[in-house]
């Protein structure tokens, strides 16, 4: 996958880059449909709201039923985004599914909530973000690399926080930038099942979060963590491990 600025500042017309790094395809018939779309993307109120509840399903890979899209929502490469049921996107969101190869690099599960500016970012990476999790505002999900991001199920990420895979550069050499040296592959980051960030958290490639696990705010994650763990600091430490308490 070319970066941004080579796709965009190379060779080739105007009109070819922005359907390579917008829509994903050098098909008319793409191309007028997501300009159609994205005419509708500001319009504001309840009569946007249905509109692009009406027209915008069909730009993705599959979108279930009961969708609702904000006013100010960007998509670059909408097929290759697969959305389950009763997903809600908010305004300022951005979807970026760019990939060489992949069939489909961005999934949400049924009744995933994206507030607002909300970034799903993938460059030659994949996100899988599972059934009932809600993204606050502001939160930054990154995959680069074939270095994938999975999130399972009823998972809460809270506001601002930052989950990237793909995303440390090499070291190796001293004779050439550090951009120039490529991405390390850190096999990408998995939280299981039920995990809670708080606000401002990072969780860096090579990590695993344990089922049921949480980071306190402002935590930078380095290290993978067990199940039921709670995990503080920068770098963060598991601090307590979380036990069922008796039922009144």
């Amino acid at each position: 996958m070319q970066k941004t600025h080579q796709a965009v500042s190379g060779n080739g017309s105007p009109l070819a880059k922005y359907q390579d790094v917008l829509v994903g395809s050098r098909s008319w018939t793409a191309l007028l449909y997501y300009e159609w779309c994205m005419l509708l993307g500001p319009l504001p109120g309840a009569a946007g709201m249905l509109l692009r509840q009406l027209f915008w399903p069909r730009l993705f890979a599959e979108c279930g039923k009961n969708c609702l899209f904000a006013p100010g929502i960007t998509l670059r490469h909408p097929g290759r985004i697969r959305l389950g049921s009763s997903v809600v996107i908010s305004e300022g969101c951005i979807l970026d599914a760019r990939h060489e190869s992949a069939a489909v690099s961005i999934t949400l599960g049924d009744n995933v909530i994206l507030s607002s500016n909300v970034m799903l970012s993938c460059k030659n990476g994949t996100i899988s973000i599972g059934s009932n999790c809600g993204l606050n505002a502001q939160a930054i999900v990154q995959s680069t690399n074939d270095c994938p991001v999975v999130i399972g199920p009823d998972c809460i990420i809270g506001q601002r926080c930052f989950i990237v895979g793909g995303g440390s550069y090499r070291l190796d050499r001293m004779d050439i930038p550090i951009c120039e040296q490529g991405i390390k592959n850190d096999g990408g980051v998995r939280l299981e099942a039920d995990v809670w960030l708080g606000g401002n958290v990072t969780v860096l490639g090579g990590v695993t979060m344990g089922q049921g696990s949480v980071a306190g705010a402002g935590a930078v994650l380095t290290k993978s963590v067990a199940p039921y763990t709670i995990s503080a600091g920068v770098p963060a430490k598991v601090i307590k491990t979380r036990t069922a308490r008796p039922q009144a």
